[in-house]
């Protein structure tokens, strides 16, 4: 799959596109989803920039904001099925892969089902507006 991968921090130009292996799920209750949407979200940038993001974990899938359909189930998914869309915050830190790429894996107590009336691309957005209206 392609994916675009940070390998230090810095501007943009850190961020380059690669070749990679999907990722596989690493617990009985991940998703796999083929992504349609990845945001920029602030703290992505603040990751990229600041020299804190987890030298040890580079290189690394930034973005923690998506929505996509899922492409693969774990054995004890109970919520989700094969060709739902779904849209999360997760990802892009420590051992989790981000959206910058065309596909992650995400627990399935982060993902909600996009509502119908929305195509899965405005999904994503959709859940920032919902967050920032949630702050105290």
């Amino acid at each position: 799959m392609k994916a675009i991968l940070m390998t230090c921090s810095g501007d943009p130009d850190v961020l380059a596109l690669y070749d990679i292996d999907k990722p596989e799920l690493r617990s009985p209750h991940q998703l796999r989803i083929k992504l349609a949407a990845a945001g920029v979200n602030p703290l992505d940038t603040k990751l990229r920039a600041k020299p804190v993001y987890y030298p040890d974990k580079l290189a690394a899938i930034l973005g923690c904001d998506g929505a996509g359909m899922v492409e693969k189930v774990g054995s004890a998914v109970t919520r989700f099925k094969i060709g739902d869309t779904v849209y999360f915050n997760n990802g892009g830190l420590s051992d989790e892969p981000g959206c910058y790429a065309e596909f992650t894996t995400v627990h399935e107590e982060y993902c909600a089902a996009c509502p119908p009336m929305l195509a899965c691309r405005m999904a994503q957005p959709y859940l920032w507006c919902c967050l920032q209206r949630m702050k105290p």
